[in-house]
């Protein structure tokens, strides 16, 4: 395994019942002043009654409540610097981000906003940056599988005005505490927990499809993990009140950016940074977007990383090597990823995701970066290529 540095700051609380039993504690031992601001998104969780439940949590911690609603999916730095400023008008001396992975990200860029003077899209989004200063303090109740960003500082944010959306991950964005309660997803459409749980999958493939291809640990585990994501998407689909597959897939979706499995892994994010320039453009659905690229994504690189996609094929997918040749079995891994991806009804054109002829496919591949890590590294030519592909 290649070298490695570890840390995670976020103390993680996971079952039924730990937002009642946990959070005003929570709240009064982190909050720095006496007002928090409560940050969701569309208003589901005065549906399902979470909201109910975290405000009681915070009337019993005796704090003060602005409530910052309307984070949307791929969060903008317009609703960042809309938040930052509420927080600073307002002393607030807490974050409390409810919901999935937009709302999550959209606090911890937040977090960082209202205690920087300067501009954080040029600072710390279009270009790495340090943060020698203290973020204010966040706190995450996840509503949401499939992001995974209750347990690291990675934030995607999309700058409109740019027509970029980029991820960071900065340890100082970690949040304090993450609670995660498997029954409140149970009212996560299925459309949405379908989506969610294939950006996991996507999540731990593009740290699996990258070298080291010696056996190693982290390889291991995201066998198992990839194993897991596709039987709990199945049996939740069969029945979405399965707790059992609910609280794997939520504790599946940690795993995968935890920062674990990236332990000693060069990592190839090059099929996320496409999809996160096509949702910049287009504002498509990041999972569903997710499922239409990369099996197309993969047939262009499989031949490169033939060993490793071989391994795909049988270790996750039982593909029986026998009287098969390496190149055809890492083919047969591909196409086994396509039918799943059928199978659970997710998208497998972006045609279906409102793309076509008119879309400015041409400006989005040369938008996108072309990452390191991969086994074959793209040109923005075959990023167009693939594109096309998909509308096929």
């Amino acid at each position: 395994m290649n070298n490695f540095i570890f840390e995670n700051a976020t103390k993680t609380i996971f079952g039924p019942g730990c937002v009642k039993e946990y959070l005003s504690c929570l709240v009064k031992k982190t909050a720095q002043t006496d007002t928090v601001m409560l940050a969701y998104g569309g208003g589901s969780i005065k549906k399902n009654g979470v909201y109910e439940e975290v405000m009681a949590a915070m009337q019993r911690a005796g704090k003060t409540v602005v409530e910052f609603p309307g984070i949307m999916s791929n969060p903008t730095y317009a609703k960042v610097q809309e938040g930052a400023k509420l927080a600073r008008e307002n002393n607030v001396g807490l974050i409390l981000g409810v919901g999935g992975g937009s709302v999550m990200d959209c606090c911890k860029a937040i977090s960082l906003a209202a205690a920087y003077e300067g501009d954080i899209w040029a600072d710390f989004w279009a270009r790495p940056g340090v943060i020698d200063f203290e973020p204010l303090p966040l706190i995450v109740v996840v509503t949401a599988a499939g992001t995974g960003s209750e347990m690291n500082g990675g934030a995607v944010i999309t700058n409109e005005a740019l027509r970029v959306k980029t991820g960071r991950d900065y340890p100082k964005l970690n949040p304090k505490f993450a609670l995660l309660d498997p029954t409140y997803t149970y009212s996560v459409p299925k459309r949405q927990m379908i989506s969610g749980g294939f950006d996991t999958l996507s999540h731990i493939m593009e740290t699996y499809f990258s070298a080291p291809d010696e056996p190693n640990v982290s390889d291991d585990i995201m066998e198992a993990l990839m194993r897991g994501v596709i039987r709990d998407l199945r049996a939740a689909i069969k029945n979405p009140k399965d707790y059992t597959a609910r609280s794997n897939l939520m504790w599946e979706s940690t795993m995968a950016e935890n920062r674990i499995i990236k332990l000693g892994k060069k990592c190839d994010f090059e099929c996320h940074q496409m999809e996160h320039q096509l949702g910049a453009y287009t504002n498509c659905n990041h999972g569903e977007g997710l499922a239409v690229l990369h099996p197309v994504y993969y047939r262009h690189i499989c031949e490169a990383g033939a060993k490793k996609f071989a391994r795909f094929a049988t270790e996750v997918w039982g593909i029986q090597s026998e009287g098969r040749s390496e190149l055809e079995l890492a083919r047969m891994g591909v196409e086994a990823l396509a039918d799943f991806i059928k199978q659970i009804g997710l998208p497998t054109s972006l045609r279906e995701l409102g793309v076509d002829e008119s879309t400015e496919l041409k400006a989005i591949a040369n938008s996108c970066a072309c990452v390191p890590g991969a086994y074959k590294v793209m040109t923005h030519e075959e990023i167009l290529e693939i594109f096309r592909e998909c509308l096929l």
